[in-house]
């Protein structure tokens, strides 16, 4: 059984936000946000929204028990650029890409524990 979350749109780089879900991919939940608790990076705020509505996904969704989940698939999608441009010398202009990014996480249910 897995259970899934993902969070659009979020205005973070996906090269940040991947950064973040290196450290946690494979590991067990409560491991996981205790990674995410005493990390210091711009992308852990998001991440661990997306975690938190997937464990509580899989607790409603599918009566599964949060002792049990392990983080299955974590990946980041590249979502739309907004492009801005910024004045600089001699008249010219320099385009600013502000880039955002699709967060997903599938968490599923250890095995032999039962």
């Amino acid at each position: 059984m897995e259970a899934k979350a993902v969070a659009k749109y979020i205005r973070i780089s996906p090269r940040k936000a991947r950064q973040v879900i290196d450290l946690i991919r494979g590991k067990d939940v409560a491991e996981a946000f205790a990674i995410l608790k005493f990390t210091t990076h711009k992308g852990i705020e998001p991440i661990s929204k997306v975690l938190k509505s997937a464990v509580a996904n899989a607790e409603h969704n599918y009566a599964l028990d949060s002792d049990n989940l392990w983080i299955k698939e974590a990946y980041v999608d590249e979502g739309p650029v907004m492009k801005r441009i910024r004045p600089r010398a001699r008249g010219r202009a320099d385009l600013i890409r502000r880039r955002s990014s699709h967060i997903t996480i599938i968490l599923g249910e250890k095995e032999g524990d039962k």
